[in-house]
């Protein structure tokens, strides 16, 4: 058996981090988010994997390779234009042997439900095996209809109350050659793509079986900024806590905390786990690290400042009396001498933030900034919660930003200043100026 995951999406919903960045490249917890599907199926045994990538393609081939050095085999296509998933799993025409399992890039999974469906398609060799989970409300995903363990039907996003079940579509198959048949033939959609739900349906319509795999194992479909954040956060509370780096006396680790090589914690750090920390950061001297929090690579953390669960990419540098709570920072960054990132309404209601153009309430109720990669702040600039800015974005010195910043945008502050000569100004002038 091999596999296919599906890498080729531009992830327009996750900007403006994936205006840099493949979204099935963001990193959670020390890997970018399509490491630990590549993982989980080297652990079941499947080593044979054909990447579908597209949008910023280099990034991943450049990270993966020929993948020996992740212990698999990788291939690439490249599906040159975003014509839907069957267009996509097209692909691997000739890539199929016996099976194929298809996975999205853009999910994390527990590696249980891969070693599951094998075992079952194994045993009942239908010719389409679907993976099913039970949602309370289906309305927003592939619903599907069974008999028994068959299903029959396939539905598009019903209404609640007109869904014939309450379990949706995860968007994991495992496929024999048949499914490539009714991909040749499988129409453009309404939404201009080529669905493979269509061709699951025509595959019903031939009389072929499509099993349903009901599972209540981990799965989560990673779309918005804010469930990276919470991705990140259940995959910390798994690690194993390791000192590689260099701990200075004086500094407090409690719980468990990853820090890799050629990393530096100063004397007065205080990290409360769990907490990941990459390569060759410096943290400290006086900063305190609170929980599920992730650093990148190369990450500069100054004197006295306070960051808590957060995602902090590849060097980005957070300066000295800076406060960074429940955000996500680009690579490249660099964060200013006090600059202050708001994780909490005033009025303590949910955070809401900007996707394509609409206001989502994210349902959170501490939500930072969402940043970019190469942005800059002043000295003692502040931002919202819910804040969206986009790359190589500046932020002046004493700026409050309560709006979104598009990219490569620079926001200022205008201040008045009454410049005066101090030996010629009485005590009258003064009182004068007060009155103004």
């Amino acid at each position: 058996m091999k596999a296919i995951i599906l890498s080729a999406g531009e992830g327009t919903r996750m900007r403006p981090l994936t205006l840099t960045k493949p979204k099935t490249m963001l990193p959670v917890a020390g890997k970018p988010i399509i490491q630990y599907n590549i993982e989980a199926l080297r652990d079941c045994g499947i080593k044979d994997i054909l990447l579908i990538v597209g949008y910023k393609e280099e990034i991943v081939k450049n990270y993966f390779k020929d993948g020996k050095d992740f212990g698999v085999n990788i291939s690439y296509a490249t599906q040159t234009k975003l014509k839907g998933t069957a267009n996509a799993i097209s692909y691997g025409k000739d890539f199929i042997e016996d099976s194929l399992i298809i996975l999205n890039g853009d999910i994390i999974l527990d590696e249980e439900i891969i070693d599951e469906i094998i075992t079952d398609y194994n045993e009942t060799k239908p010719d389409t095996l679907m993976v099913l989970t039970e949602v309370d409300d289906p309305s927003a995903f592939g619903v599907v209809e069974l008999d028994g363990d068959k299903i029959i039907n396939i539905i598009e996003k019903p209404k609640k109350e007109e869904a014939p079940s309450n379990l949706i579509n995860t968007g994991i198959y495992i496929f024999n050659k048949d499914i490539f048949d009714k991909i040749d033939k499988t129409e453009v959609s309404s939404r201009g793509e080529y669905e493979i739900t269509d061709s699951l349906s025509m595959q019903i319509e031939d009389g072929k079986i499509i099993k349903g795999h009901k599972t209540t194992k981990k799965w989560t479909d990673i779309g918005k900024p804010w469930e990276l954040i919470e991705i990140n956060e259940s995959l910390l509370n798994e690690i194993k806590g390791e000192i590689k780096g260099t701990v200075e006396e004086g500094a407090t680790i409690h719980g468990e905390v990853f820090l890799d090589e050629g990393s530096l914690i100063r004397s007065g750090v205080y990290i409360k786990g769990p907490v990941y920390i990459g390569k060759n950061c410096d943290i400290g001297p006086n900063s305190y690290i609170r929980g599920n929090s992730y650093f990148g690579d190369n990450v500069h953390v100054g004197n006295a400042v306070e960051i808590k669960n957060s995602i902090i990419m590849e060097n980005t540098n957070v300066s000295h009396l800076s406060y960074v709570g429940d955000s996500i920072l680009g690579s490249n960054c660099n964060i200013a001498a006090g600059t202050n990132i708001a994780n909490l309404r005033f009025d303590n209601k949910t955070v809401k933030t900007t996707i394509k153009n609409k206001k989502i309430d994210s349902g959170r109720r501490k939500l930072g900034a969402i940043v970019g990669d190469s942005v800059k702040t002043g000295i003692n600039s502040s931002l919202s919660p819910g804040v969206k800015i986009g790359v190589r974005a500046t932020i002046g010195s004493g700026v409050l930003l309560y709006n979104d910043l598009e990219s490569d945008m620079r926001v200022l502050v205008k201040q008045e200043h009454i410049i005066q000569n101090k030996k010629k100004t009485g005590q009258s002038s003064l009182d004068e100026l007060n009155k103004k």
